[in-house]
């Protein structure tokens, strides 16, 4: 169950049966020259989506534009400054929890948001932690490709070459949910360097076709379902747990 395409009796259904949410959540960033600039935003979404599919509970809107000042030297690259991004993030908790929702869960795309979530969360609890009372709310955060299991499904695919940014599997991920959007293109080296950096400029310089350590031409859409497949599985186990363990309603 999708919430942009529910109705608000739907909703309130909803939640007379479960108070979770579950909230893709990630960045719109370069890929290298294969990679959709999405693939951030579009990984967890196409995994909340199947795994809500078979399992019953509902997924939000895609917060689809995160943490990604180091990419902007690489057209097509948006960024929230952190501080604006814990802001959003504290009015869509609100506004949830508002209705009733007291378990909230985001799947993350982007390893760049972090940090940021952690700090949204603090910030969250903040103001009750003061109080000296209990949230009436949980909240929690993955990352899609640290899912139990998911990493090991990813070594077998590509076990050389997947790299930490512009990987194959996720590159993949998005072939799968967009198979015409396949973009054939030889990467020169084959797999790219690995390294740090400290900015925009100094990404561009460092790594001047966006990647960090891969080979994304190895991406298609087969390794894209398999990856899904396993993906969803363990979201759905995820899910269920956090959504039992959390707190009722105040």
């Amino acid at each position: 169950m999708q919430l942009s395409t529910a109705s608000w009796p739907e909703v309130e259904a909803y939640l007379a049966r479960s108070k979770g949410i579950v909230i893709p959540i990630g960045s719109h960033e370069q890929h290298g020259p294969n990679g959709l600039i999405g693939t951030d935003a579009i990984c967890p979404e196409t995994i909340a989506l199947e795994a809500a599919a078979e399992g019953g509970f509902l997924v939000g809107p895609t917060f689809s534009v995160g943490q990604a000042q180091h990419h902007l030297a690489f057209p097509g690259s948006i960024t929230l400054r952190p501080s604006t991004m814990i802001a959003a993030m504290q009015d869509w908790i609100a506004s949830l929890t508002r209705h009733g929702f007291t378990r909230i869960y985001f799947l993350n795309g982007h390893g760049g948001n972090s940090a940021t979530i952690q700090a949204a969360f603090s910030e969250a609890y903040a103001a009750w932690s003061l109080r000296g009372e209990p949230a009436p709310f949980a909240l929690a955060a993955a990352n899609w490709w640290e899912l139990p299991g998911v990493s090991g499904v990813i070594r077998r695919i590509f076990p050389v070459g997947d790299g930490s940014h512009a990987t194959a599997s996720e590159v993949s991920v998005t072939y799968y949910r967009y198979p015409e959007a396949v973009k054939r293109v030889e990467m020169t080296p084959k797999i790219a360097p690995s390294g740090s950096f400290r900015d925009a400029a100094d990404y561009r310089r460092r790594f001047p076709d966006g990647r960090i350590g891969s080979d994304p031409s190895q991406a298609s859409v087969e390794a894209g379902a398999e990856i899904v497949a396993a993906a969803k599985r363990a979201l759905t186990a995820e899910v269920v747990k956090f959504f039992e363990a959390a707190p009722a309603a105040s």
